[in-house]
């Protein structure tokens, strides 16, 4: 096991964790119909920036993943739920534990169940008021 101390760390686990995001039976067909397969190369990319803006604090990243979450749930006619992010963080984890150990590691695991509830925080507010009762 090793310390997460540098961009090509980071990218070894968002390109381990999507690998398996790309074949789980749940996840799979989310991010499959919307990320083409030419695209998915520059979506990693722009993940490790992602990341590498979040654990080092170097400010690489640019967008807005809450957006991008909220059109895909609208597109999935409003059916992304709480088991699609638990799913999401229980296989961050999973990557984490299997490559990396230390500070950054824990820090990774913190951020992402942070960002899986802000997530589906901004879905659910995003979503029309009579799906919400």
């Amino acid at each position: 096991m090793k310390l997460i101390t540098s961009r090509k760390d980071i990218s070894i686990l968002v390109y381990a964790f999507y690998g398996k995001i790309r074949n789980n039976n749940t996840l799979g067909p989310i991010f499959n119909s919307h990320i083409k397969e030419n695209d998915w190369p520059i979506h990693l990319d722009k993940l490790t920036d992602f990341w590498e803006t979040n654990l080092f604090g170097i400010p690489k990243f640019k967008g807005s993943p809450s957006q991008k979450h909220a059109k895909v749930d609208a597109q999935m006619n409003h059916t992304i739920s709480p088991g699609h992010f638990d799913t999401w963080v229980g296989l961050w984890f999973e990557t984490i534990d299997e490559l990396f150990e230390g500070e950054l590691a824990n820090k990774a695991k913190q951020s992402a169940t942070k960002m899986a509830t802000g997530q589906f925080l901004t879905i659910w507010n995003n979503r029309p008021d009579h799906l919400k009762a």
